[in-house]
């Protein structure tokens, strides 16, 4: 096997490296049943308990209060963009806060389902700062308000969320189990897993079981949170083999200490990366400081000519998926729950001797 290299892709993204042994140890026999994980039939009672802990675990590790569904499904988070009306959008008309190409794609499927109104938009500014949620107009009988709190793309996130009459919905996809949050300020939380959690494949939901009684009519019943919810989400064939990482991941997370230990890690490894880049002549970021993200860190040289000379170098040197998202250009240092700190100095340790090369 050839060595492993430090992978800073935003999603799907690096793992855990025991996660991966033990899942690699237990593939061709899963819990004492002689076949693998992925063969294994979903109504088994060894697969069974695999769902249920993990759900177990998610209200543990981000204390989930009783009268909330955590729920696994299929087709991502921009599945959820659709989602989220068809289960809440009752009165017809729900605000977003745009501040970012996934929130601006939830805004827009918003509006096929009723008056989705922009209430914030930060855009102006390349999306590198949060608006004023104090200062913003939400409106008198929305059915939710909607945000992305953490910007996977252009490298920003909530310092503090908004307080407001109609239930919060919150995209947490690319920071979910990387800092504590109260869930009772929520309505609902959705996240893809690929980013912080496990592969593609599966998305939580965590919804406020009194919110998702009644979808609306024409729903597709696989998108009624209320069905999985009763169904443990077993309704149909789930994602086994990432709700089955997920469940691992978890354990893992549990065992570091929980959110609180690995959100003090991961301060720690942005802080690292930030203060680099504050103080280097060469590498820039252009996110307002209050709101920059721990999970996402976009950074540019001079030119674009040099960014793909730092990329191309940067792969040879075991540093890889640095290349930023074709809306930014640039780079971008993915560095979740799963990236060791030793990742991040290797890659600062090779971005100081590219400084010094490129002068």
């Amino acid at each position: 096997m050839s060595e492993r290299v430090y992978n800073f892709a935003a999603g799907p993204s690096t793992l855990p490296l025991g996660v991966l042994k033990q899942a690699q140890e237990e593939f061709l026999d899963f819990a004492g049943t002689g076949m693998s994980v992925c063969e294994i039939s979903h109504r088994d009672k060894a697969y069974d308990a695999v769902v249920k802990e993990a759900e177990a675990l998610t209200r543990e590790l981000l204390n989930v209060p009783d009268d909330y569904a955590v729920i696994f499904v299929q087709g991502g988070a921009s599945t959820q963009f659709a989602a989220v009306p068809l289960n809440l959008m009752h009165g017809g008309k729900a605000d977003y806060i745009v501040t970012g190409n996934f929130a601006k794609k939830a805004w827009q499927e918003g509006q096929i389902y009723g008056e989705a109104v922009k209430i914030g938009d930060s855009s102006d500014k390349v999306y590198t700062y949060i608006p004023d949620v104090d200062k913003l107009n939400y409106s008198e009988g929305a059915d939710y308000v909607h945000i992305t709190s953490n910007n996977t793309i252009f490298g920003s996130r909530y310092d503090k969320f908004p307080e407001c009459k109609a239930p919060l919905v919150a995209d947490m996809s690319s920071e979910i189990f990387s800092r504590e949050v109260d869930i009772s300020k929520f309505g609902v939380i959705y996240a893809g897993a690929q980013k912080n959690l496990a592969p593609a494949g599966v998305t939580i939901v965590i919804a406020k079981r009194s919110l998702i009684q009644d979808p609306l009519k024409y729903c597709p019943t696989m998108l009624k949170w209320k069905v999985q919810d009763e169904n443990g989400s077993l309704y149909n064939t789930p994602p086994a083999f990432s709700i089955y990482m997920a469940n691992l991941v978890l354990r893992d997370l549990k065992a570091k200490g929980g959110v609180k230990a690995m959100n003090e890690i991961d301060v720690y490894k942005a802080g690292l990366l930030y203060d680099f880049i504050d103080n280097s002549s060469l590498f820039t970021n252009n996110v307002e400081k209050r709101y920059r993200s721990i999970m996402n860190v976009p950074f540019v040289t001079p030119s674009a000519e040099l960014d793909a000379k730092f990329i191309a170098e940067a792969k040879k040197a075991g540093l890889v998926s640095l290349k930023g998202h074709r809306l930014v250009g640039g780079m971008r240092a993915s560095i979740y729950n799963a990236m060791p700190v030793e990742g991040v100095t290797s890659l600062i340790d090779f971005m100081k001797k590219f400084e010094l090369e490129n002068k």
